[in-house]
Formats: structure tokens, C-alpha cells, sequence
């Protein structure tokens, strides 16, 4: 009987196609793909981190040489030109935008008297725009998002370095990451226990076996304090700080045994003697809570693994467990956050209940095979169109005859009686399969709806107007909308855990902040009409239907190069002498113009009393006198 082959399909079912990636149980091939079958794998990840390793493999142009290796003899002479990492920069670029802005609602507020809540959100701003340029964040997003864009998936991992004072931002191959999730648990919501693991290669020369890190982050309930120890085996743990037993002569006569004494808290911590429950109340929470994270970083040798262990069940009693730089020991060291400082960023939204996102490349991997078969076949065309196949038939003039030669640029050959030269042309075959390659990548923009014009394989010239033009990038636009869509919670969330993790690491230039809700907003990706934004923007101010303030934010939007939009109103305003008159007139207030133009004024001094000049006849009258006008004693 016939084999019947399996049919999976899973999140990575696109690669299915390929038999080095699914057999006929659906596996990927164990000789290119060691490390996805290596013992402590979960058989639910196997397809996963190969489908990671294959389509690394397409990003650097070694997808000939996977194939090689599962033994596709014809597979080396394939050329490889880069179409797929050109169609992942685009994505990319396209997604982040010319520039990423960190920015918190209500901080860029009207008026130089905000209210206390616009003022915390432009302090915390400030804060954490100050603290990406200190930690180069836009460099960890582009490492991210190249990963995620890819792949399918990136990772950040956050934490508070006591050298820094500062959270810190790494970013992780998704490879490495191994989320517990349960059969009854929502994939689609956050793991409660999450692992990088990964294998260290033997060295020989430092007398190292051949070993398996594992760094885990865990929610869990609060415990009682724990301190450095050592265990029987002489490894460095973590052990509970041990509890004074009861004195014995504190029984009273009625022989009631007092009450225990509470465990050994950590500092802030609250116990509860009826339930046993430990509580703790973090600054950004409103109610107490049960919950923190431990960290564990623990390293096994591959042979005192016994028996069946993936990483999720690695025995701790057979790992070494790191130390930090201050001598904690990462034994389910208590962070003292009740959150996970590791978000997980899918370039996709993931369907429902599902975790995992999916690789810009997935829906036009066909047609990049079928894309560098052509390019192959072009190449070898190219070789014989430059160099022809000659067919020659009789002897030379001298009577010698060759059964082949060499031809050369001026090579001249002189025929007897009868002979012969005919040439095979390959130049029609050439330009059909240019058209070919055309066809193709149109295709592959079609589907993974990349116009040409994004691309920039399209001449401006060939667009009619700026209408067609914004036409042609309605599937891109679908695109990136949908792509920022699984992207906009994540970022938030990043910023969110760096505000906790500045305030738990109590930064004095925190102190007293409440976190706020931060986005991070990407920039346009699309080209945009500067001229036309600038006439609009224009009329809407003269005609009062625009504030200035929303008038700026619109040219810094189009690409103006405006970095403060406060700072770019004010020097506006500086220069508006004649709105400010109109302030003058409207108002009377000589402060209110001041502050519009942004400088001191100072009033004009009350005018001098009117002199009329004397009437004739009449002496001048004396101005200490007063006015002879009004009359005085008898003088009429």
C-alpha cells in the first residue's frame, strides 16, 4: 500500500511545498534542519524554528544551498539575486515610515498655563524620548522589525541595568523564544511563563561540554524572601531566609502555642495570617497585588540530561545557575514587578487564537522559486547568446580538419570545396525569458501588493497625475495599515513596562511621575505633495478654519522639517506684528500682545496734559497757578 502523506497546516503550512521542509509526515528534513530536532525542542516548535531557518535562508540567498543540502543535485547552479530581501526592506520601510516619534496624549497641550494632567503627560514625554536617544531606540526597532518583517516574528526584552540606571532594550531571534502555552489557554493572550533557550557549542580547549542555556521569566505568587545559599551539591541558590522557631517557654500556662511568626518578607511586602497570602503594592498600581515575575538563568550539560526533557520540564537539579554582577544568584530571583518584561511583536495580526505572526514572504514564496528559476535559465541563455554554438562542416583549405576550435573575436577560417559554418541563435529564447522575469515580479508585487511605484521600478514620468498615483498605492496603503494594526498595542505596551521600570528602579528624575499612556507613531511612508499641503494649510489658517497649532502639526506630517511644533508656533507668532495689533485692538491688553509676540512690553506713559495756547490780551498762565480757564478768586 501507498503512504499516504500527511496534510498540516499550521501557521508555517506556506512551506509545505518544499520537501526539504515537510516529508511525508509533514517533518522538515533532519540533515538541514538539526537544530529544530535537537532532544529538548517541543515537537510542537519544530516546524516553527525551521521555517525560521529556511526563510533566513531566502534573506541571504542561501536557499539554493538548503536545497543542496537535502540533496537537489541541480540546485547549486541556481542563481539567487537578492528579490527577496529587497521585497523585505520595502515592507519595512514602508511600515516604520521616514521617522518613529515617541509621543503621550495631552503633552503637546495650547497655552503657557497647562493644567497639572498636560503637564505630567509633556513631562513624561520628554522622559522617555530622552531615554531612546540614550538607549538608541530606533536602532533596536529596525533590528526588531527586520527580524519580524522576515521571519514573522521579533522579540524585545526589557530590563533595569543598575550600572545604566535605566532600562535597557534587546532584542532576541524569535528562534530562541519558547512561550508556554496550555492547551485550555488563549494563544492570543499573554503566557505566564516564557523561555530563551538555546544550545552552546562544546570547546574543547576550555575543557566545555556541550551545553543548554535557558533564561525564564515567570508570573507567579509572591514568596517569602529568599537570600544567596549553597546546596548540598555546593551550587549557588536561592534558600529561604530561615524563620526563629518558637520558644518554648513563651507557652502560656493554659498551654496554647502562640501564634508563628510571619515569613520572612521582602521590603514593602504585607502578610496575611488568615490566608497566608503575601501582597505588594507597586507605585503604579491603585489596589495591592499577589503576582511577581522570577527570573532564572540556568545553563545544563547535554549529557546529565536522563531521559525525555524539553525545555519546559529541564531538571534544576542538574543546572548551574548564573550570578549577577551585584552576587544575586538567578534562581527565581524576585524582580519586584508584577509583569513580564518581554513583548512579543507578530509582523501580522495572528488569526484567532493563534500566537504567532507571518513572514512578509509567505504568499509570494512560490513565485520567488519560480522567479530565480528564470533568472537561472536567463543566465545560461545570456552565455550561449554572447558566446554561440558554431556548426562547422569540411575541411580546411590546407586539408587539415579539427573536430572542434575555439572561436575568437577576428578569428578568420578558410574552407575547402563544400564547406560550411551555421550558428545556433538563443537571442529570441533570452528576451522571452526577460519578459518572464518581468511577469514575475509583477506578480509578486500583485500579490504581495507592493506597486511598482513602491517598489521604485516605475518611472514618474508614466503617472498621468497624483490621483493615479494614490490609486496605485491603495493595496500598499491596506498593507501597512493592517501591518501597524498588530504593531500599535505592542509599542504601547514597551513604553508602558519602561515607565514601570524606571519608577521600580526609583530614577530621581522619576520621582513623583505618574505613568501615562505612551504610543509610538510612526511616520508617512507614501510621497506626498508639499506643495499642495502647504496652499491648503495656508487657506485654512487666513480662512479661520484651522487652528495654527493643527496647521504646523499638518506640515511637520508632510515632511516639513519641523522638530518642535511649540517652538515653531512661537517663532510664528513672533513675527505676526500685524495679528498682534489686531490683539491690541481687540483686547487693549499691552501683556496679552507680549505674550503673543513673546517679549516684554513695556506701556506707553500716560500723555502730558493739553495746553491750549493764551488768548490774546491775556498773560500766559502760570502751570503751577493752574488753568486760567476754570476761573479763580475774583479774576473772571
Amino acid at each position: 500500500m501507498s503512504r499516504v502523506r500527511d496534510v498540516v497546516i499550521d501557521a508555517w503550512s506556506y512551506l509545505n511545498y518544499k520537501p526539504v521542509f515537510s516529508d511525508a509526515l509533514g517533518m522538515p528534513n533532519r540533515r538541514v534542519f538539526p537544530e529544530a530536532h535537537a532532544t529538548w525542542v517541543p515537537d510542537a516548535d519544530e516546524r516553527r524554528l525551521a521555517a525560521y531557518k529556511l526563510l533566513t535562508a531566502y534573506d541571504n540567498n542561501q536557499a539554493a544551498e538548503l536545497a543542496a543540502a537535502s540533496g537537489d543535485v541541480h540546485a547549486e547552479d541556481r542563481r539567487e539575486f537578492g528579490d527577496p530581501s529587497m521585497f523585505i526592506e520595502t515592507v519595512m520601510a514602508h511600515v516604520l515610515g521616514r521617522e518613529q516619534t515617541i509621543t503621550v496624549p495631552g503633552a503637546d497641550h495650547d497655552g503657557d498655563n497647562p493644567d497639572a494632567q498636560a503637564a505630567m503627560a509633556g513631562r513624561v514625554q520628554e522622559l522617555l524620548r530622552g531615554w531612546a536617544e540614550t538607549e538608541q531606540l530606533a536602532m533596536r526597532i529596525q533590528q526588531c522589525e527586520r527580524k519580524a518583517v522576515s521571519l514573522g516574528d521579533g522579540v524585545y526584552r526589557l530590563a533595569w541595568d543598575p550600572g545604566k540606571n535605566r532600562p535597557t532594550v534587546r532584542v532576541h531571534d524569535p528562534g530562541l523564544y519558547f512561550p508556554v502555552i496550555g492547551e485550555d489557554d488563549d494563544s492570543g493572550e499573554y503566557p505566564t511563563r516564557v523561555h530563551f533557550a538555546w544550545e552552546l557549542q562544546a570547546d574543547p580547549k576550555r575543557g566545555l561540554q556541550a551545553r543548554i542555556r535557558r533564561i525564564t521569566y515567570e508570573l507567579d505568587w509572591i514568596r517569602p524572601a529568599t537570600a544567596v545559599g549553597l546546596d548540598q551539591a555546593g551550587r549557588s541558590v536561592r534558600a529561604p531566609i530561615p524563620v526563629e522557631p518558637v520558644d518554648p517557654s513563651m507557652i502560656g500556662a493554659t498551654g496554647e502555642t502562640p501564634e508563628p511568626p510571619p515569613p520572612p518578607l521582602s521590603p514593602g511586602d504585607i502578610y496575611s495570617p488568615e490566608t497566608g497570602a503575601i501582597s505588594r503594592q507597586y507605585v503604579w498600581n491603585d489596589a495591592p497585588s499577589y503576582v511577581t515575575c522570577y527570573l532564572t538563568d540556568a545553563t545544563w550539560n547535554i549529557g546529565d540530561i536522563k531521559g525525555p526533557a524539553d525545555v519546559d520540564s529541564l531538571p534544576l537539579d542538574a543546572a548551574t545557575f548564573a550570578t549577577r554582577g551585584d552576587g544575586e544568584v538567578l534562581d527565581h530571583l524576585d524582580l519586584l514587578i508584577d509583569f513580564m518584561p518581554i513583548v512579543h511583536l507578530p509582523n501580522t495580526v495572528p488569526p484567532a487564537e493563534e500566537h504567532w505572526g507571518q513572514s512578509t514572504l509567505a504568499k509570494i514564496l512560490q513565485v520567488l522559486d519560480e522567479l530565480a528559476g528564470s533568472d537561472t535559465d536567463s543566465s545560461r541563455a545570456s552565455a550561449t547568446t554572447g558566446s554561440p554554438i558554431i556548426g562547422l562542416w569540411g575541411k580546411a583549405a590546407d586539408g587539415r580538419g579539427k573536430a572542434s576550435m575555439e572561436v575568437a573575436p577576428g578569428l578568420m577560417l578558410e574552407l575547402g570545396e563544400g564547406g560550411g559554418m551555421n550558428t545556433v541563435d538563443t537571442s529570441r529564447n533570452l528576451a522571452e525569458l526577460r519578459n518572464q522575469v518581468t511577469g514575475l515580479h509583477e506578480r509578486a508585487a500583485t500579490v504581495g501588493r507592493i506597486p511598482a511605484v513602491a517598489m521604485g521600478t516605475l518611472d514618474p514620468s508614466k503617472l498621468p497625475s497624483g490621483y493615479a498615483l494614490q490609486l496605485s498605492l491603495g493595496p500598499l496603503d491596506a498593507l501597512v495599515s493592517s501591518m501597524r494594526l498588530a504593531r500599535d498595542h505592542k509599542y504601547a505596551l514597551v513604553l508602558k513596562m519602561v515607565q514601570r521600570l524606571f519608577l521600580a528602579g526609583q530614577h530621581p528624575d522619576w520621582a513623583g511621575v505618574q505613568p501615562q499612556p505612551a504610543s509610538l507613531t510612526f511616520g508617512p511612508y507614501t510621497p506626498t505633495d508639499k506643495d499642495a499641503v502647504l496652499a491648503q494649510v495656508t487657506a485654512g489658517v487666513e480662512g479661520g478654519v484651522l487652528s495654527l497649532e493643527t496647521a504646523v502639526r499638518m506640515l511637520a506630517d508632510a515632511g516639513f522639517p519641523i522638530d518642535d511644533v511649540e517652538k515653531e508656533i512661537e517663532q510664528i507668532q513672533s513675527r505676526s506684528f500685524s495679528k498682534a495689533k489686531d490683539l491690541a485692538d481687540a483686547t487693549g491688553d499691552t501683556a496679552a500682545v507680549g505674550t503673543y509676540l513673546g517679549i516684554k512690553v513695556t506701556p506707553d506713559p500716560a500723555p502730558p496734559a493739553i495746553q491750549l495756547p493764551p488768548v490774546p490780551g491775556q498773560q500766559a498762565a502760570d502751570p503751577a497757578a493752574g488753568d486760567p480757564a476754570q476761573g479763580s478768586g475774583g479774576n473772571e
